[in-house]
C-alpha cells in the first residue's frame, strides 16, 4: 500500500459499543492507515454510500436494526467491502447475505488490519471515485419455472393467474410444486380464494429473505395450500402502501427463494415497469420492483387483454412495454380474454394485433390465444370450488406447450438442479424384450 493510500471504512454500531470507540482511537492515533468515517443509523449509512464518495470497507454492529441484505448489497455496488463485527446477540448465516468478513467483538488491531488487507482496497487521496471490490457469485442450484401473468386493469388478469395455476398443477408432473404469487400492488388473490386471514403474505416471505436464507420448508410454511384447484398460494399486500416495506434486493431473494421450494411459480403482477431512468424518479423505481423484477425474470410472460378497440389498445401498450423493458419476444403469450366466439371475428382481431405491433422480420411474437366468455366464474370464487377445466384448457394447452419446448434449451441448463444427474428422453436407452 502506498504512503498515499489509506482505508476509508465507514462504521456503525450501537451505542456505547466498546470496539466502536477503539477503531476510532486506532484511526485518530495512526495505529491503523484509516480514515474512519462515523454513522448514527443504517438509514446515514445508505445515504452516505449514495453520495458517491468511495469507501473501502462497511464495519457495523450485528445488533443494528436495519441490517439486511438490501444494505449489503448497496454497499458492495458502491465497492464497498462489508465486514460484521459479531458479538453473539444476532443469530445469523452472514454469508447468506454475502457479506466480506465477520470480526468477534473482541477483535484487536491486528486483526482489523488482516481483514482490511483481505477484503478492502485501499484508497488513494487524491483519487476520487469507486474503490473496486472483488466479484460477487451467485450460487447455483434449482430453479422452478417463472410464469408471470400481466396485463390493463379490468382485463381479468387476476382469474386467468387462478386458471393457470390450476391447468398446471392438474399435470401430474406439477403435482403439489405449483405456487401462485398476488405481487400486485392491488391485491386481490386474498378477496378470490376467501382467505381466512391475510398473514402470512408476502410481505413475510420478503422479510424471511432479508437477513437470511431460509429453507424450503420455511418457505412452503409462509404459503397457503389449495388443495381444492392442486396448487399453493402467496397471498398480496394487505395495503397498497405496504410496496415500501418490500426492499429490491430482498424480493428478488424471496422470489428466487420460492423458485427453489416449487417447481413451477405462477406470478400475478402489474404491467407497469417504469423505472428512474425514464421518469427520474427512484421513488417510482423502487414501488415497480416487483413488476420490473419480475417480468424480467419470468421464462413466459402471459400478457392478459380485452376484444374492442380500448382493450386491444391496452394490449398492444402492454406488450410494447414489455419489449421496451428487455423481455424477449418469443417468451411472451398474448391472450384476448372474452373474445368472441365466432371464428371470423377472433380472426379478425388476430390480424389487428399483428399488424398494429408490426415487430418485425427480427421478432417474432405467438398468436393471441382466445378464450372465451365464461358465466358463473364468481360462483366457483364464491365457493372455492375447481375453475371449468374446459374453458382453461386452450391456455394451459398453449403454456405447457411452451415450457415443454424450453426443457431443452442450451441457455437454460443453469437452471437444472446441479446434481450431477442428467434427464434423458424416453425411448434414448434402446429397447430390450423376453425374445433371445
Amino acid at each position: 500500500m502506498s504512503a498515499l493510500d489509506r482505508y476509508v471504512v465507514l462504521g456503525v454500531a450501537q451505542v456505547r459499543a466498546p470496539w466502536f470507540r477503539e477503531v476510532a482511537r486506532w484511526a485518530t492515533s495512526a495505529m491503523v492507515p484509516m480514515e474512519f468515517v462515523k454513522a448514527m443509523s443504517i438509514e446515514e449509512v445508505r445515504v452516505r454510500l449514495r453520495t458517491g464518495r468511495s469507501y473501502s470497507a462497511l464495519l457495523v454492529d450485528d445488533a443494528m436494526v436495519g441490517v439486511d441484505r438490501d444494505v449489503v448489497g448497496l454497499a458492495q455496488d458502491a465497492g464497498c467491502a462489508v465486514v460484521v463485527v459479531d458479538s453473539g446477540r444476532a443469530v445469523r448465516t452472514w454469508s447468506d447475505l454475502g457479506v466480506s468478513a465477520v470480526l468477534p467483538s473482541t477483535f484487536d488491531r491486528d486483526d482489523l488490519v488482516q481483514v482490511l488487507a483481505q477484503v478492502a482496497t485501499p484508497i488513494a487521496r487524491h483519487v476520487e471515485g469507486p474503490a473496486v471490490s472483488a466479484p460477487r457469485t451467485d450460487p447455483d442450484g434449482y430453479r422452478g419455472r417463472l410464469v408471470a401473468v400481466t396485463g390493463a386493469g379490468g382485463t381479468g388478469r387476476s382469474t386467468l393467474a387462478i386458471a393457470l395455476a390450476q391447468g398446471l398443477a392438474a399435470d401430474p408432473r406439477y403435482h403439489d410444486v405449483v405456487c401462485l404469487v398476488d405481487l400486485a400492488l392491488d391485491a386481490e388473490q386474498a378477496m378470490l380464494h376467501a382467505s381466512p386471514d391475510v398473514v402470512p403474505g408476502l410481505v413475510e416471505v420478503v422479510d424471511a429473505h432479508r437477513a437470511g436464507t431460509p429453507t424450503v420448508d420455511d418457505v412452503r410454511g409462509l404459503c397457503w395450500a389449495v388443495p381444492e384447484r392442486g396448487y399453493h398460494l402467496v397471498l398480496g399486500l394487505r395495503r397498497h402502501r405496504d410496496w415500501t416495506a418490500v426492499r429490491p434486493r430482498a424480493f428478488t431473494a424471496a422470489l428466487d427463494g420460492l423458485r427453489h421450494s416449487f417447481r413451477l411459480v405462477v406470478a400475478d403482477v402489474d404491467a407497469d415497469v417504469e423505472g428512474e431512468t425514464s421518469t427520474g424518479s427512484l421513488d417510482v423505481e423502487e414501488r415497480n420492483t416487483m413488476a420490473r423484477v419480475t417480468l424480467a425474470a419470468a421464462d413466459l410472460v402471459v400478457v392478459v387483454g380485452t376484444p374492442g378497440m380500448k382493450g386491444l389498445h391496452a394490449l398492444l401498450r402492454t406488450t410494447r412495454a414489455l419489449l421496451a423493458h428487455g423481455v424477449s419476444s418469443d417468451h411472451v403469450v398474448p391472450v384476448i380474454n372474452r373474445a368472441p366466439k365466432g371464428p371470423g371475428a377472433r380472426a379478425e382481431l388476430t390480424a389487428a394485433f399483428g399488424a398494429l405491433l408490426d415487430l418485425g422480420p427480427d421478432q417474432q411474437l405467438p398468436s393471441p390465444v382466445h378464450l372465451a366468455d365464461r358465466r358463473h366464474l364468481d360462483d366457483a370464487f364464491r365457493d372455492g370450488t375447481r375453475l371449468p377445466d374446459a374453458w382453461l384448457a386452450p391456455l394451459c394447452t398453449v403454456v405447457m406447450g411452451l415450457l415443454d419446448g424450453m426443457a431443452s434449451r442450451p441457455d437454460l441448463e443453469a437452471t437444472r438442479p446441479s446434481d450431477g444427474l442428467t434427464p434423458v428422453p424416453p425411448g434414448q436407452l434402446g429397447s430390450w424384450s423376453e425374445e433371445p
